[in-house]
């Protein structure tokens, strides 16, 4: 894509809260003051939100004006298709394909969104590849997908327990205290962090990205 990856962003946040969403997959780790925070919601009132992060500590996020919430809800692997548009995390195995360590499954509306490989930081060395499926098989050892984007290709095999999800429509009322969040936002000079967009799972899920 030739958008840079901040007006990719605009672009993507222009669409609505599911976009937003999206715009997770897009934004490389390593952006300027940009920070994902995961965890758990503590607290949530108007333009504030407490999460308890996955490493134990609280962070407290201000939204911005205009925020937006998207959901994710389960998915499985007998729901990659060749064809699909797919975010895939995973870890390099040394020989042989990557391991994927999550699965995003975007809906055919977004397919493009935020497409290539690039350095993520769910666990140290794993990569992000947003990419088509040009194959999916399956065999006694679990699943394998075909990924190409950019004129390039990688093969990733998925393991039966790995989690795969999907995007859903929320709203403000799915951020209730407990639920899994993961935010995509800008922490100041002072440490204090700001948002525009919030991923919540859905029925019990914690958003594997």
């Amino acid at each position: 894509m030739s958008l840079k990856p901040n007006s990719r962003i605009f672009t993507i946040l222009a669409a609505g809260g599911l976009a937003a969403l999206a715009a997770l997959q897009a934004a490389q780790a390593q952006d300027g003051n940009r920070i994902r925070v995961r965890g758990a919601i503590e607290s949530f009132s108007g333009d504030s939100l407490v999460v308890k992060t996955r490493e134990g500590g609280d962070e407290t996020i201000t939204l911005k004006a205009g925020w937006k919430v998207g959901g994710i809800k389960k998915a499985s692997v007998e729901d990659i298709k060749p064809g699909d548009f797919v975010g895939v995390a995973a870890l390099p195995k040394g020989s042989g394909p990557d391991g994927a360590i999550e699965v995003l499954i975007f809906p055919a509306s977004m397919k493009g969104t935020g497409e290539g490989n690039r350095p993520w930081d769910a666990q140290p060395n794993s990569q992000m590849t947003n990419a088509t499926v040009s194959n999916a098989v399956k065999s006694v050892d679990g699943h394998t997908v075909t990924l190409t984007y950019q004129g390039k290709e990688k093969t990733i095999t998925i393991a039966d327990a790995t989690p795969i999800v999907t995007l859903a429509p929320a709203t403000k009322d799915d951020l209730k205290a407990g639920a899994g969040v993961i935010v995509t936002g800008e922490k100041a000079a002072d440490g204090s962090i700001s948002a525009s967009q919030v991923a919540v799972g859905l029925n019990g899920i914690t958003p594997p990205m």
